[in-house]
């Protein structure tokens, strides 16, 4: 079956996929792609937006990173633990000077690149600004595709992943409107989930993870809900924060 690279003429204008080939089919023009990886990257954006700072998302293991981050006198992550600075929400939030940051990673970086190279505008969210999220993308008329960007099994292949489903659930369940089925079937999942998602992010498999390597503040920061008025928006190359419009 031959997939366009956008809906079909009468499909609902609120989107769900999966992963950087989800990212690759519907980021166009003229549309809006919300980018969901709670496990870490966008509840990192979140954190450097949040203290004033601005994200860079880069491409995972692109040799090209170190040069690109010093150009802008920014500090790059160059590992998941680095020993300098890593894409832990919680230590760049306390980190006590902080400007500019690159954030390779291979997942919600990778999709934001995508999203933005395609022209689409790039917002990042996670579980704590879902509702805020929302509200932006309702005060626009352009087509909204939510990314749940996905792990990685071994051999490099998505891994669908439990939180990334209910962020990307959060923000559509707060959206409402002309949704597809699956943007329907990922609201549906995080309404059933959200009196639990503490526990449901720490153990599932990502979160799992994160606490065995020492980073279960990490996974207890990204699942709080709806406590950030913080929207990350993608302008010339970096995630800054934007003011909402209320449509009230």
């Amino acid at each position: 079956m031959r997939h366009e690279s956008w809906s079909t003429p009468g499909e609902p204008p609120g989107h769900f996929e999966w992963g950087p080939t989800g990212t690759e089919r519907l980021a166009r023009p003229g549309s809006i792609v919300v980018v969901i990886d709670v496990l870490r990257f966008t509840t990192a954006v979140g954190a450097v937006v949040d203290r004033g700072a601005i994200a860079y998302p880069y491409r995972w293991k692109d040799e090209t990173a170190r040069a690109f981050a010093d150009s802008l006198g920014a500090h790059l992550v160059d590992g998941p633990d680095a020993a300098g600075i890593s894409l832990s929400p919680t230590a760049l939030l306390n980190r006590a000077t902080l400007d500019a940051v690159v954030l390779p990673s291979p997942n919600g970086s990778t999709c934001s690149v995508l999203a933005a190279e395609r022209g689409a505008v790039v917002v990042a969210a996670c579980l704590r600004n879902a509702p805020a999220v929302a509200q932006y993308l309702a005060a626009t008329s352009l087509p909204v595709s939510v990314i749940a960007c996905g792990e990685r099994w071994p051999d490099g292949t998505l891994r669908p992943s439990l939180e990334d489903l209910l962020g990307a659930g959060a923000v559509l369940a707060n959206l409402g409107g002309d949704l597809s089925p699956e943007a329907r079937s990922a609201a549906a999942a995080w309404e059933d989930a959200k009196d639990t998602v503490a526990d449901a992010l720490v153990r599932c498999a990502s979160g799992r993870e994160l606490v065995e390597r020492g980073f279960r503040h990490d996974v207890e920061y990204a699942s709080v809900y709806g406590v950030s008025d913080v929207v990350p928006v993608l302008v010339d190359g970096a995630f800054r924060r934007v003011e909402i419009v209320s449509t009230r």
